[in-house]
Parts: C-alpha cells; sequence; structure tokens
C-alpha cells in the first residue's frame, strides 16, 4: 500500500484539527499538525509538506504572515495553500489568493475541502 500525500493542518482549535486529522485520514493523506504558525513555519521549511492547510486567524504569526514567510523559501513556492478560515471579507479573501491559496471560510463543507486539495494536488487551480 503507498502512501497518500502529507498534509500540514494549522489550527489554533483543537477540535477543528482533530476534526480536520479525522476527515484527511479516512481519505488516504498523512497528516501532520501544528496550531502555532511559528510551529507551521518551523515544520514546513524543514520537510514541505505536499499541500498546507492554514488557519488565518491565529495568536502570534498569523496565517497570511506564515504563507509570506514559506513564500519566500524556494523549497516551499509550489507547494498548495488553502486557508480554511472564519474571515470572510472580500479583501481577506483577496489577501489569501494573492498566495496563490485556495480561500475556504468556516463552517465548510469537508468533500468540498478534499476536493479542494485533490484539485491542487493535481495541478488543478480552484474553479472559482
Amino acid at each position: 500500500m503507498t502512501e497518500g500525500p502529507r498534509v500540514l493542518l494549522v489550527d489554533d482549535d483543537p477540535a477543528m484539527l482533530r476534526l480536520l486529522q479525522v476527515n484527511f485520514r479516512l481519505e488516504g493523506f498523512r497528516v501532520e499538525t501544528a496550531s502555532r504558525g511559528d510551529e507551521a513555519v518551523a515544520q514546513a521549511l524543514t520537510d514541505p509538506p505536499d499541500v498546507l492547510i492554514l488557519d488565518v486567524m491565529m495568536p502570534g504569526l498569523d496565517g497570511y504572515q506564515v504563507a509570506a514567510r514559506l513564500r519566500q523559501d524556494p523549497s516551499f513556492a509550489e507547494v498548495p495553500i488553502v486557508f480554511l478560515t472564519a474571515r470572510v471579507m472580500e479583501e481577506d479573501r483577496a489577501q489569501g489568493e494573492a498566495f496563490g491559496a485556495d480561500y475556504l471560510t468556516k463552517p465548510f463543507d469537508p468533500a468540498e475541502l478534499i476536493g479542494t486539495v485533490r484539485r491542487r494536488l493535481a495541478g488543478e487551480s480552484d474553479p472559482a
């Protein structure tokens, strides 16, 4: 049995991390988690995941700051980022998409999130 793609889930809410872990593991993904932005940057730069699911509102480094730091590193330039956040304003979406990321809002449909991740891993853009 081959191992699935590796996803790094970043959210400061432990219940959300558990929910995401369960959904991604059920779909065959290898899952890593981080609950703080600085922790996510360190993990991602040490061993870039296949895809990053990133909350925006976190203490310390927020999701945009994490994405900005990671995008500066050439090894992370092509890693898909999906923002998963409660921030719904158009300027928030535009800021997330400026990183070449998909932007989904909470509450979310797990099937939509998994579908977005699979499309990005296949090299397709989100059909938004």
